[in-house]
C-alpha cells in the first residue's frame, strides 16, 4: 500500500507531514507527488501491482473556492482526470473516489438521497465535485472500470482539517477569539466521525462493482450550537459568538440518507457527535500548538 500527497500550504504542511509519519509507522509510505503529474503516478504503477486506487485528494473548502477558483479546477478536474487515465492505463484497477455532500447544493428535500437532483450547485467546490462524478461515470461507460463514489458528510475527528468549523472553533476558543457563526448560527450539519468514514470507505473497497454512488454520513443533522456547547464543555471555555449573515456558497442544512450504503456496504455509523467531540479534544489537547 502506498499513499500520495502534494503537501501544499492550503493549511499547515506540518500537520500533513505528521500524518504521513504516522502512516509510515503503520507500513504505509506517502510519497510527495501531485496527482496532476501523471508521469510520476504511472511510474509508481509500473513498479508495483495494485488492485485498487482510492482517490481522496482534492482541493477542499467551500469558502476558499470563492477566492481561489483556479486551484479547484486544477486539482478536482484536471487532477481527477489523471486519476481516471491511470485507471484506464492500468487495468483491472478498481476506483473508489471521494465526492461530497456539497453536490446536493440548494436541495431542500431532507434527508439527501443519492437519487435526489444534484444539478444546482451553490459553490464552485460543489460544481467541481459533481463534475468529478460525471467524469468518472463517462470513464466507466467507456472503459468498464469498476467505480464507487462516496459522498462524505462533514467529516471530523483527530488529524482532521484545521479549516473545518469544529477544529477552527476549538483553536479560536483557546485564544479567546470570537467564533464567526454564519446565518446567525442557524445551521445544521450531519457530522460524521472519521472512524465511521474509514469503515464505510473500507467496505466500498471490498464491494466495488459497476458504478455506484453512496452517501456516507451519520444520518443525523445536528444544530451548530450543539457543536459549540460540546466544545465548551470539553475545553472548559466559554465561546465568544459573532453572529453573521449567510455566507455565499453555503447551505443551511446537510443530512444523509444512508439506506443504500447500509444495505450494500453494511455501513452503520457508531459515533455520535457527543462521543466524537471528546475524542477530538483529547487528541487536540495532546497536539495543541504542534501544527500552528
Amino acid at each position: 500500500m502506498i499513499g500520495c500527497d502534494n503537501f501544499n500550504d492550503y493549511y499547515t504542511p506540518t500537520l500533513k507531514n505528521n500524518r504521513a509519519n504516522k502512516l509510515k509507522t503503520l507500513g504505509i509510505e506517502v510519497i510527495n507527488c501531485d496527482i496532476q503529474n501523471i508521469h510520476l503516478i504511472h511510474k509508481q504503477f509500473e513498479q508495483e501491482t495494485f488492485t485498487h486506487l482510492v482517490h481522496l485528494a482534492a482541493q477542499a473548502g467551500v469558502r476558499y473556492s470563492l477566492t481561489h477558483p483556479q486551484v479547484y479546477s486544477d486539482s478536482n478536474l484536471s487532477g481527477f482526470l489523471q486519476i481516471l487515465e491511470t485507471c484506464r492505463h492500468f487495468p483491472p484497477l478498481k476506483l473508489i473516489f471521494a465526492s461530497s455532500s456539497s453536490v446536493y447544493g440548494g436541495n431542500t428535500k431532507i434527508p439527501f438521497s443519492e437519487t435526489d437532483e444534484t444539478e444546482n450547485p451553490v459553490s464552485l467546490y460543489a460544481a467541481t465535485k459533481k463534475s468529478g462524478e460525471l467524469l468518472a461515470k463517462s470513464y466507466h461507460n467507456l472503459y468498464q472500470i469498476p467505480m464507487t463514489g462516496l459522498r462524505f458528510f462533514t467529516v471530523y475527528g483527530p488529524w482532521g482539517r484545521p479549516d473545518m468549523a469544529y477544529y477552527s472553533f476549538a483553536e479560536r476558543m483557546l485564544k479567546d477569539l470570537p467564533l464567526p457563526l454564519f446565518n446567525q448560527g442557524k445551521m445544521k450539519r450531519d457530522f460524521t466521525y472519521i472512524d465511521d468514514i474509514i469503515q464505510g470507505t473500507a467496505a466500498a473497497i471490498d464491494y466495488c462493482h459497476g458504478f455506484e454512488i453512496y452517501n456516507l454520513g451519520n444520518n443525523h443533522a445536528e444544530e451548530l450550537m450543539t457543536l459549540i456547547h460540546l466544545l465548551e464543555e470539553n475545553l472548559g471555555k466559554k465561546a465568544k459568538l459573532d453572529f453573521q449573515p449567510m455566507q455565499q456558497g453555503d447551505v443551511v442544512e446537510t443530512f444523509a440518507d444512508i439506506t443504500k450504503a447500509h444495505k450494500n456496504l453494511g455501513f452503520t455509523p457508531q459515533i455520535s457527535l457527543a462521543e466524537g467531540i471528546p475524542r477530538f479534544i483529547e487528541w487536540f489537547n495532546t497536539m495543541q500548538g504542534a501544527f500552528i
